[in-house]
């Protein structure tokens, strides 16, 4: 496994990760670790749960904005 040495972290920065290693029962470096593999690797979504969150942003959507006819006036406005 490949080592990193971290140089010239900000007082304030190495604060919130330390509290936020405290927070997480975990050491510095664990720490670390699990913010870079937070940051960095992607997160799987079972289609379930993407459907879920398209559903609620569709119902969080106001279908009242603009009819149909609405939108079709706006495609062919300007068009001969």
């Amino acid at each position: 496994m490949a080592a990193i040495t971290i140089k010239n972290i900000p007082d304030d920065l190495y604060a919130h990760l330390k509290q936020s290693a405290n927070a997480h029962h975990r050491s510095i470096n664990s720490e670390l670790i699990a913010c870079l593999e937070k940051t960095l690797l992607p997160s799987k979504v079972s289609p379930a749960e993407r459907l879920n969150e398209a559903r609620a942003l569709r119902n969080r959507a106001s279908a009242d904005l603009l009819s149909t006819d609405e939108i079709d006036d706006a495609k062919h406005e300007g068009r001969p």
